[in-house]
């Protein structure tokens, strides 16, 4: 059968398969711009405008305020605002991670007795009135950077901050450190040092510290409270921040009932009782301690997402005198805490603030104040609220007073209508209040007016998408589109050579390459249940039981086909050898299922059903000496199984000694680290335990690197001159060539294992282990199956992505950023950098979908690449193309369908209610799956082509050599 696949050489092929990918990438980036773009924000800072009612008119203002020093400026903040201010210093104390429930608790019940025994001094400030506190509900992400943000300027940033939370860079947009920097305030802040990146050049005084050691729980809150009774005595600063981190690290390390747990919030409750003892004793000034956290964790200790668990962050109001309205536990957002504190102080709200003011914390001021309060909130909202809407124009000629509940109105005018029936009350209760013919009933319903347009205007500007270029969205679709099309076009080529090649090798079956069988559709099927459920978000939540459930049934399906040969070879009087070669294969798919069964049960992932019962909670509820031993045993598994597929290559016994060898110093010094320091949870990582660690990688990956490189020259020919008689590329001499591939595979399957020993939770070290059992299973049951199983190259590659895949969820991971694992992030950094944390922290979080892929240069070594006897010397393009070309285009189209099908189903649901809390968390992952994929697959193309660019080079040199012995010299000729 003549085809024209051999039109396409091998380096146009990778050409035009690099081309596909840019144009990928390229679509990706502009659809991630368009769709995440920087959220529109007003430049400037408010000032004495601020004061005035909207469309008031303001020339010469600013030349005024250029003039004014800062205590001057403030005194006309003072004297504009109407309302002195309450107090004259703040504390702002943050504990990172401290979930709002431990100290108020939830649903109107009191916190766990556990948790208020930690903390009774807190506790009894809340009793006596001495403090009100917040449940105050912070947007996602929940990550620090743009929670802090959120906190001092009132505005929620992009999505993306949450990429830029490892790479802080100073905050220009208003906000109430600006503020207060403006009016000449003295400032102090000791703890993380986010804050001094948000703000630079801003604190008189200041004591940083890294809030990314996240084994750090001591050190992090002793660097802060060893400064905290020189600054509580001291009497020269305004603002005192003081950001406690270690809690947090409680949580990244043994969730909300860690052991620590308990401790730390002792520690923060005597923090508590220490300043409000010395507030308490002030004279000449009014100190105000705020008690905050930037999120909250969930009952694994760790943040990111959207559930109540991490959105519950706390605002805690703690005063030397009892609050008139002390009501606890009630509702807020986070962002109302940047109004509540500017008009505290007396200071202009921040022009992009969308909160609320906390009106509780102003109930001693008189009634007209605190209209006044509520009025100056209404009209920064109204300004931003002009911005926001087109022609936005409030006049009384726009809505008639009372109308403001009508819903079947534009969103403009109802927010119109809502001020001005508040205006129009506050007005009247102000002509009434003047008479005083003014009753309480009539003030009340001020306050409800005021409070029926903030609370509406707020939420609205919360939850308004921002603008989303549909130009960009579409251009990157049609990009990501192209470039499907095109790895689609690659790989339907190549599949004339394979089938070719496949269809030669199984001479038995010719017809079995052309039939679609029940695994090629259940494949295909696989794919397009994947790309409907993108459509729910409760199946995004639960995406593992699809991968588990169509993983299991994908190699059910094989088992039947296994079971069917069996029972057609015992008909057709198959020899012994025949039958129990096909009931090997049973035990192999077998041993996966049972895998793929234990990981299913390890962890209950998703977000609905993370409370039942799992293996994981059974183990850390037995106590850490159990999970430490099964950590052991893992260890000890890996090393015995990575031997064990190295025996398989049939080598001779001193070169398997030597190739376990080069790994088994390292496996031995896991095994130590394990033993030695993987359970110091109390104490941030030692200097020795770091240094383990980075002699352990660098032992790792100068093994890898050392048999990648090493291998392919060592690599002993059979039978080379037999080879060479006819200038052939016979099976002999591409046994070098598969062997070498086989070996580097096996060197980076093994030295990812021994990593991810290392960097994963102790809990995951045996799921670590499964999905290594059921990899090499697989490539077992593969390559020896071909001849009875007929199974298409396609199919295995598909199977072993889809075991990455379930393998990822039965890690725990889930489609919510609270799952990531920071804690391992920094296993052996010994200072922070953001890179090499990044990496890290990718490399655990995808630790199975790059295992399966860098076992594809195992599985692929296993099969018979000798499609033509003729094939010649020089022609190791072929061999390329069929063995490392096709399956790749495999990877980078499963791949490339997700990726396409999510986009287009993003861009139909861009304003979903759950857009930021469940689909775009989702495309994060997507496009880091790609980032997986494009590495994993540039890793197969470059080891086969050093690979194969050595073996041409050694085949010429032979060649050449043989040529010279064989050919007689001219003496002989002559002789």
């Amino acid at each position: 059968m003549q085809t024209n696949h051999s039109s396409l050489p091998c380096t146009k092929l990778a050409l035009f398969a690099f081309s596909a990918v840019l144009i990928q990438t390229i679509g990706v980036s502009v659809f991630l711009v368009g769709f995440f773009p920087v959220t529109p924000t007003l430049s400037g800072m408010s000032g004495l405008e601020s004061f005035y009612p909207p469309g008031f008119d303001l020339t010469g203002l600013g030349q005024n305020i250029s003039t004014l020093s800062p205590q001057e400026l403030k005194s006309s903040y003072q004297e504009l605002s109407g309302v002195p201010p309450l107090y004259d210093r703040l504390i702002f104390m943050v504990v990172d991670g401290l979930p709002a429930e431990l100290v108020l608790g939830k649903n109107g019940k009191p916190p766990a007795k556990t948790f208020r025994a930690a903390m009774p001094y807190t506790q009894s400030l809340l009793a006596e009135g001495l403090a009100i506190g917040y449940h105050a509900k912070a947007a996602p992400p929940t990550v620090t950077m743009p929670r802090l943000k959120a906190m001092v300027s009132g505005a929620i940033g992009g999505f993306l901050d949450v990429a830029f939370n490892f790479n802080t860079q100073a905050f220009l947009d208003d906000n109430l450190v600006a503020q207060f920097f403006k009016i000449g305030w003295k400032m102090v802040m000791l703890g993380d040092e986010t804050w001094l990146k948000l703000f630079p050049d801003m604190f008189a005084r200041h004591d940083g510290v890294s809030s990314f050691f996240v084994k750090d729980t001591i050190q992090v809150d002793f660097n802060v409270s060893r400064h905290l009774e020189m600054e509580l005595s001291n009497t020269d600063w305004d603002l005192l921040i003081l950001h406690y981190l270690g809690l947090d690290h409680v949580g990244h390390i043994g969730g909300r009932n860690s052991i620590l747990m308990g401790p730390k919030l002792m520690e923060m409750d005597e923090v508590i009782r220490r300043i409000h003892s010395t507030i308490t004793n002030e004279v000449d000034q009014r100190t105000l301690l705020m008690v905050v956290s930037d999120h909250g964790m969930t009952e694994g200790g760790n943040h990111g997402g959207s559930s109540y668990e991490e959105t519950d962050s706390l605002a805690l109001f703690v005063s030397a005198e009892k609050f008139a309205d002390c009501r606890n536990s009630e509702e807020a957002y986070q962002v109302d805490i940047t109004p509540t504190l500017s008009l505290l102080f007396g200071v202009p709200i921040p022009k992009n603030n969308i909160g609320m003011v906390m009106s509780e914390v102003f109930s001693s001021l008189e009634d007209g104040q605190l209209l006044r309060i509520l009025e100056l909130n209404s009209w920064q909202l109204l300004l931003l609220l002009r911005t926001q809407l087109d022609e936005f124009e409030c006049g009384r000629s726009s809505c008639e007073p009372g109308s403001g509940a009508r819903k079947s109105d534009g969103g403009a005018e109802i927010f119109c209508c809502l001020y001005l029936d508040a205006a129009t009350v506050h007005e009247s209760w102000k002509s009434k209040n003047s008479s005083r013919s003014s009753d309480g009933d009539h003030f009340k319903s001020t306050v409800s007016a005021y409070q029926n347009f903030l609370r509406p205007a707020s939420q609205w500007l919360s939850s308004r998408s921002t603008n989303k270029p549909i130009a960009m969205l579409l251009f990157g679709i049609v990009a990501m589109f192209v470039s499907c099309l095109g790895l689609i076009y690659l790989l339907s080529f190549l599949a004339q050579e394979v089938h070719l090649m496949e269809s030669r090798h199984l001479s038995h079956n010719n017809n079995s390459t052309m039939q679609w069988h029940m695994e090629d559709i259940f494949c295909v099927a696989v794919i397009i249940i994947l790309v409907l459920s993108m459509a729910s978000t409760s199946m995004i939540e639960e995406e593992q039981y699809i991968w588990h459930f169509m993983t299991s049934s994908l190699y059910f399906i094989l088992l039947r086909k296994t079971i069917c040969s069996i029972a057609n070879g015992g008909a057709l009087n198959s020899t012994v050898e025949q039958t129990d070669r096909r009931s090997r294969y049973v035990y192999l798919i077998v041993a996966v299922l049972i895998s793929g069964r234990v990981l299913r049960g390890w962890h209950q992932g998703g977000v609905n059903w993370t409370y039942l019962p799992d293996i994981s909670k059974l183990l850390e509820q037995a106590g850490p000496t159990l999970t430490k031993s099964l950590q052991v045993l893992s260890i000890i598994l890996v090393f015995v199984f990575c031997v064990a597929a190295l025996l398989t290559l049939h080598f001779k016994r001193k070169a398997v000694v030597l190739l376990a060898l080069f790994y088994l110093f390292p496996t031995l010094m896991i095994l130590r680290w394990t033993m030695k320091f993987h359970d110091n949870t109390l104490t941030s990582l030692s200097i020795g335990s770091t240094t383990m660690i980075q002699i352990i990688y660098a032992l790792i990956g100068s093994s890898t690197v050392g048999i990648l490189v090493a291998t392919p020259w060592l690599m002993p020919f059979r039978n080379l001159e037999a080879s060479l008689v006819d200038f052939n590329l016979s099976s002999d001499l591409l046994c070098g060539f598969r062997d070498s591939l086989y070996l580097i595979g096996w060197s980076c399957v093994f030295s990812w294992c021994l990593l991810q020993m290392l960097l994963q939770q102790p809990i995951n070290s045996i799921p670590g282990c499964l999905i290594l059992v059921e990899i090499l299973a697989s490539i077992c049951c593969f390559s020896d199956g071909d001849d009875y199983l007929c199974i298409k190259q396609w199919v295995k590659v598909a199977a072993l992505y889809y075991l990455g895949m379930a393998g990822h969820y039965g890690l725990g991971n889930t489609n919510t950023l609270a799952t990531i694992d920071v804690a391992g992030a920094f296993m052996g950094v010994s200072s922070h950098s953001t890179i090499i944390s990044g990496i890290l922290m990718f490399m655990i979080t995808y630790a199975s979908p790059m295992l399966a892929l860098v076992s594809m240069l195992m599985n692929i070594s296993r099969r018979d690449i000798l499609s033509n006897p003729q094939d010649s010397i020089n022609n190791y393009g072929r061999v390329m193309k069929s063995t490392l070309g096709y399956p790749c285009l495999v990877l980078l189209i499963l791949n490339s369908i997700i990726l396409l099908a999510y986009a287009i189903m993003l861009l139909i649901m861009r304003n979903h209610l759950f857009i930021w809390s469940v689909f775009s968390p989702k495309y994060l992952y997507v496009c880091a799956t790609t980032v997986c994929v494009y590495v994993g697959v540039l890793l197969i193309a470059l080891c086969g082509t050093y690979t194969c660019v050595v073996f041409t080079i050694r085949t010429r040199l032979a060649a050449a050599c043989w040529f010279n012995k064989t050919t007689p010299t001219p003496t002989a000729i002559q002789g």
